[in-house]
């Protein structure tokens, strides 16, 4: 099959997805086209089966914002035309889904049909698409599209609760490359970060107010009242200055390292005891996803889909969001009790196994054929 995928090329989950699900179908022989502004950051090798498309355009006197979406539109439509595209995947409602609805229509005066799939991922229906800005466009682009797809059950029921949706909604579930995310000896690393033999924890984000950074400091600060450790905080966004000035304020920047945006996430992840995941909303989790393949149990707040990922008292606990001492008790418990811990460690693996991409992967190949099948019969 040949397929267009649009998604955002920045460090947020959905590009991630968007990017690693490319790459799984050109590894399964699908030709496979991206189409964004930017090359996605987890695109980095050649691959015979994939093509970049950038979308560009002209920054114009009279344009106080640059119209992204009508370009955008504007690739699609020669991105169809021209290399004969079976199906178009855009990931995140805005604004790919609505260029993509204006591509169809301008295909369709053309004789071409081109059938449209989207992925809900998160922000784009729980907090950008409900803003009364972008909610009517949201709601009409995910009627329009061919098929849609939702990260988890609970941002499936989120989106049906607060849009007029007609449309049936497919949940399909992030994936876990366990190629890239497993774990791996690094003991000098574990060594250099703990000489003493510490525990330690991660967090890994955007450093956006809804990960509630500033929670996984109070919560750490709690756990070394109890147990010797060092905490990771990896990335970097608005909310690293407030997370620097709390470390300050409680006097424990000695064991926490702010070590901004890093590619070998995995690696990072090797060498920790605990992934420390305190949001208040998360559609699905994906970095827990991520700890929970390299064995690290996840502490973490009971937020969106989380409880689907993250089981309680088997991978890990979750507790309401902002109760830091809830956390910390949790985090102390396993890490005072190696036994357990290791219990959770390979509870966490197991868990991460039910989300492998080579599982995923057909259930979406699947339903691109459902709906090129559909779009051919005219449903």
């Amino acid at each position: 099959m040949n397929i267009g995928i649009v998604c955002y090329p920045t460090y947020g989950g959905s590009g991630v997805v968007a990017t690693e699900l490319g790459k799984a179908l050109a590894n399964n022989g699908h030709k496979v086209h991206f189409i964004s502004y930017k090359q996605p950051f987890r695109l980095v090798h050649f691959h015979e089966n994939i093509t970049f498309h950038e979308v560009s355009f002209s920054n114009y006197p009279l344009f106080e914002f640059p119209p992204y979406e009508t370009a955008l539109a504007s690739k699609l439509v020669d991105t169809v035309k021209f290399s004969n595209l079976d199906l178009v995947h855009v990931h995140y409602a805005i604004p790919h889904a609505s260029a993509a609805f204006l591509a169809k229509s301008i295909l369709r005066q053309q004789g071409i049909t081109i059938p449209v799939v989207t992925t809900l991922h998160g922000t784009d229906i729980t907090l950008v698409g409900k803003d009364v800005t972008f909610a009517p466009v949201v709601s009409f682009s995910i009627n329009q599209s061919d098929g849609v797809t939702a990260v988890s059950d609970w941002l499936r029921d989120e989106t049906y609760q607060h849009f007029d949706i007609t449309n049936h909604i497919e949940t399909i579930p992030n994936f876990i490359d366990l190629n890239i995310f497993s774990k791996n000896d690094k003991s000098h690393f574990k060594k250099a970060i703990a000489p003493n033999g510490e525990s330690i924890l991660i967090h890994t984000s955007n450093f956006r107010k809804v990960k509630r950074i500033q929670d996984v400091i109070l919560s750490f600060d709690k756990i070394i009242r109890e147990v010797p450790a060092k905490l990771l905080l990896v990335g970097d966004g608005p909310e690293r200055k407030n997370a620097e000035k709390l470390c300050r304020e409680l006097g424990n920047c000695a064991d926490v390292r702010f070590l901004g945006k890093q590619d070998a996430v995995g690696e990072l992840l090797a060498v920790a005891d605990l992934f420390l995941l305190p949001s208040e909303s998360e559609s699905f989790g994906l970095a827990a996803l991520e700890a929970m393949a390299c064995q690290v149990p996840v502490i973490s707040s009971n937020a969106g889909g989380i409880p689907e990922i993250n089981i309680q008292g088997e991978t890990g606990f979750l507790s309401n969001i902002g109760d830091t001492e809830d956390m910390a008790n949790n985090a102390i418990r396993l890490l005072k009790n190696p036994d357990i811990l290791q219990e959770f460690r390979v509870n966490a693996l197991n868990q991460a196994k039910t989300f492998d991409i080579q599982k995923i992967l057909p259930r979406y190949e699947t339903f691109y054929e459902q709906v090129v099948e559909q779009a051919k019969a005219g449903v």
